[in-house]
């Protein structure tokens, strides 16, 4: 069997950082070498680290791919691409496609595409509507990440908003429910009112998306969210916080004790409600980006406990989509390429430590969702790794942007971290610049 070493890197791995070396041997890490351990057996290839940090693959458990139905925006290929040059190695795609996710016809045919095209390794979520909780006892709780439950505003028929349909949904798996909360009733009467308020005008100003939808819509959404799982007590993951006074709802203790856990997004960790200025539409998504101080509160959270995971909700668009206000402009941004530097940029800002990015980024999502032998850089595990180095500033250009909407919120950034390699399974998916799109990730399992 072929070994490679990556040798003299800073290894990030449970809550520590220390020089050491990783072998990897027949898709797995064969050895871990730190404190002087010394190598087993000579390695066929071997990869000078030094001046890099080494860190388990980015887990991204919130994806939009587009694909089938929606392809003329972004498909598997184009956005694993995107997921390899950022150091993503799995991912976890949402249900809202063409057709949704809701069947298990449609559940097969997606797993089949992910298996046909998806250079990163990968599950997809199983879309609750009012009426499918039937067929939650149907789904193979080893290949399926979880049950995605929209409590706000979605496509097709995937909203639920009946209480009796959540309270069917909540009671009726002991699979993660991850729940996207922002209340219908709220949002509608905000509509109406900035409608009127801004009736001469072609539409809405991006800069009211935030008064749209709301503080007040994202808290009585998550609120009824965490009150059916207290009563039901499933696994409860709410997806994109993005205000103060959702925390409120959550408990700071580990993990292992928690049956709800929370997520924040890239997007409303790095940008707040002065942002719409200059970037306008391009950032908007929903929950909205809110206020500074919403900001601050979840960065504030991610290391508290409060906030458990952070991922993309990479959404791809066409920039023609991306047109108009607050009402007319489609939802959402391509993410994935540019989430790991961006949180090595906050952590040069001393916002967070590298091992508190790798706790949110790998190792929680692993654990919450229970992957099997992926999250953390330990012997046997599979060899999910990325390799970044500091103080090697570069620029995002288009012609760098691999997503295939083909722009960016990050257009005109210049990032201090770079990725340099990252790994999937022990193969080279990227390296300095190149996708091996060749090759296919595998599915995740479930413990």
């Amino acid at each position: 069997m072929r070994r490679t070493l990556i040798h003299n890197a800073t290894i990030v791995n449970e809550g520590q950082s220390g020089r050491g070396s990783v072998v990897i041997e027949n898709g797995r890490i064969a050895e871990v070498l730190t404190h002087g351990k010394p190598l087993s057996a000579p390695c066929d290839e071997t990869i000078d680290a030094t001046g890099c940090c080494l860190l388990p693959g980015i887990i991204d458990d919130h994806v939009h791919f587009r694909d089938p139905g929606l392809t003329h925006k972004a498909d598997i290929l184009t956005e694993s691409r995107a997921a390899a040059a950022g150091g993503v190695t799995s991912i976890m795609d949402m249900p809202n496609t063409n057709p949704p996710t809701v069947t298990l016809d449609a559940l097969n045919a997606k797993l089949d595409l992910l298996n046909e095209k998806c250079i990163v390794n990968h599950s997809c979520y199983f879309g609750a509507t009012n009426s499918n909780y039937k067929d939650f006892h149907k789904l193979d709780k080893h290949r399926v990440c979880g049950i995605k439950l929209f409590m706000g505003s979605s496509t097709g028929n995937m909203l639920v908003d009946r209480i009796n349909s959540l309270q069917n949904v909540f009671n009726g798996t002991d699979m993660l429910i991850a729940a996207h909360c922002e209340d219908p009733a709220i949002i509608k009467e905000n509509t109406a009112k900035y409608k009127a308020m801004y009736a001469e005008e072609d539409d809405v100003p991006i800069g009211k998306h935030p008064n749209i939808r709301s503080t007040a819509a994202c808290y009585a959404s998550s609120g009824l969210a965490v009150k059916l799982a207290e009563q039901a007590d499933p696994r409860l993951h709410i997806l994109h916080l993005s205000t103060a006074k959702e925390l409120g709802l959550f408990k700071s203790t580990t993990l292992a004790e928690k049956h709800i856990t929370a997520e924040a997004c890239i997007a409303h960790l790095f940008y707040s409600l002065s942002d719409y200025r200059t970037l306008g539409t391009r950032i908007k998504c929903n929950p909205a980006i809110k206020r500074k101080n919403d900001r601050d509160a979840l960065r504030a959270a991610v290391n508290s406990g409060l906030i458990d995971v952070i991922a993309t909700d990479h959404a791809p668009h066409l920039l023609a989509d991306k047109e108009g206000g607050a009402l007319k402009a489609a939802s959402g941004m391509p993410m994935i390429q540019f989430s790991l530097v961006s949180m090595l940029e906050l952590a040069d800002e001393g916002i967070f430590t590298l091992e508190t990015i790798v706790e949110k980024m790998c190792h929680a999502p692993a654990e919450i969702y229970r992957i099997n032998e992926r999250g953390y850089i330990r012997e046997g595990y599979r060899a999910d790794l990325v390799l970044v180095r500091p103080n090697a500033p570069w620029k995002v250009t288009t012609d760098k942007i691999l997503s295939k909407c083909g722009w960016s919120p990050m257009e005109g950034h210049t990032f201090n971290w770079k990725v340099e390699k990252t790994f999937a399974n022990g193969h080279l998916i990227y390296s300095d610049g190149t996708v091996d799109e060749s090759y296919r990730g595998e599915e995740l399992r479930f413990n």
